[in-house]
C-alpha cells in the first residue's frame, strides 16, 4: 500500500520534498499552515513551513501522526526535543532537524562512522541558502549566540566569530566560515553522546556579519544558487588517529527536500520507536534514508589527501 504523506508549506523546500516523493512513486497531500488539520489522517507529515514548528508539531503528535520537521532554528528545535515523552504517549515519531544541516549531516556521520573504531569529533560547515525563509534564517543566525560541545561541556560563543577557512567540493571551493546559531551541535550530541567536540559553521561575507542584527538589505533570492555541506569526522581507526571528510554540492533546498521526503517514507513504512529523534540516531533506518537521498540525485564527494 502506498503510504499517505502530507506536506505543510508552499516554499522551495516543500516543493523539493514533493518532487522527491513523486520520484519515489508517492503523491503527497500539500496544505498551507492554516489548513494543516486537513492532514491529521496522514501516516506522516513533513513540516516545511517557516519556523517556529513546535506548536504545529504538537498538534500532530496529539493525533498520533509521525512528523518530520525541517526547522533549523535553534530555539525551535530545542522546543521540539522537549516533546519526547508526549510523542511516546501518543505513539508518534518526531524527527527534528531533518534538512541539510542539521539533517543530511547526521546521516553522513552515521555513514562515515563505520570507517572508525570510535569517533570523538564532528565538525560541520554549510554554504548557501534555500528559499527566502532559509535566507532570512541564515541572516539572523549570524547574530546572537552560537553553541558548541567541547570536552563534555557546552560552550557559548558570539555568532559570527571564530573564522575558519573551509574547503567545499568544486565549484564552491574555499570559503570563510563562522560560528552561527545552529541546532546542529545539540542534535549531533544527542545522536552520538560519545563525541567530545562538535562545531558547526556557516560561510559568510564581511557584509553578512556586519548586517546580521539589521533587517536584510535586499530581498532574498527565490532559491539560492549552489550550496554545499562539509562534514568532518575524527576518531580512531586501527588504533591510530583518523580523519574522514565528505562533502556535497547542490542547492540546499534540494538536499533538505530529499532528506525530509525519504525520512517521511521511512516513518510511514517502518516501525521506528516512538519519541523525538534526530537523523543519525540508531533508532532510525539511517542507511535506508541515505540510500533514498542518494537515489534522488544527491552526490557525495570524499576529500582525499595525505
Amino acid at each position: 500500500m502506498t503510504p499517505s504523506i502530507g506536506i505543510i508549506g508552499h516554499g522551495i523546500t516543500s516543493q523539493r520534498a514533493a518532487s522527491a516523493l513523486h520520484t519515489a512513486g508517492i503523491t503527497p497531500r500539500i496544505a498551507h499552515v492554516r489548513n494543516a488539520t486537513e492532514l491529521f489522517d496522514c501516516q506522516a507529515v513533513i513540516v516545511a513551513s517557516g519556523a517556529p514548528h513546535a506548536l504545529l508539531v504538537s498538534s500532530f503528535i496529539a493525533q498520533g501522526v509521525h512528523v518530520v520537521s525541517t526547522s533549523d532554528n535553534l530555539a525551535d528545535v530545542l522546543a521540539l526535543t522537549d516533546f519526547d515523552d508526549t510523542a511516546k504517549k501518543h505513539n508518534s515519531v518526531v524527527v527534528a532537524g531533518a534538512a541539510c544541516s542539521p539533517g543530511m549531516s547526521g546521516l553522513l556521520v552515521s555513514h562515515m562512522s563505520r570507517a572508525f573504531q570510535s569517533i570523538d569529533e564532528v565538525h560541520t560547515a554549510v554554504h548557501g541558502t534555500g528559499g527566502p525563509m532559509c535566507a532570512r534564517q541564515h541572516h539572523g543566525s549570524l547574530a546572537g549566540v552560537s553553541v558548541g560541545w567541547h570536552d563534555g561541556e557546552w560552550l557559548q560563543r558570539p555568532a559570527g566569530s571564530g573564522r575558519e577557512l573551509c574547503w567545499f567540493p568544486d565549484p564552491v571551493g574555499a570559503r570563510d566560515c563562522y560560528r552561527f546559531a545552529s541546532p546542529e551541535p545539540v542534535l549531533m550530541q544527542r545522536m552520538a553522546p560519545e563525541l567530545q567536540r562538535i562545531t558547526a559553521r556557516v560561510s559568510a561575507t564581511r557584509r553578512d556579519r556586519l548586517t546580521a542584527r539589521l533587517p536584510m538589505l535586499r530581498k532574498p533570492h527565490a532559491e539560492g544558487l549552489d550550496g554545499a555541506l562539509r562534514v568532518e569526522v575524527r576518531g580512531l581507526r586501527n588504533g591510530k588517529r583518523h580523519v574522514e571528510i565528505v562533502g556535497i554540492v547542490d542547492r540546499l533546498a534540494t538536499i533538505a527536500g530529499a532528506v525530509a521526503a525519504h525520512t517521511a517514507i521511512a516513518l510511514a513504512t517502518g516501525t521506528t520507536t516512538s519519541g523525538v529523534h534526530t537523523l543519525g540516531q540508531a533508532a532510525l533506518p539511517n542507511a535506508d534514508i541515505l540510500d533514498g537521498v542518494i537515489s534522488s540525485g544527491i552526490e557525495l564527494h570524499q576529500f582525499v589527501g595525505n
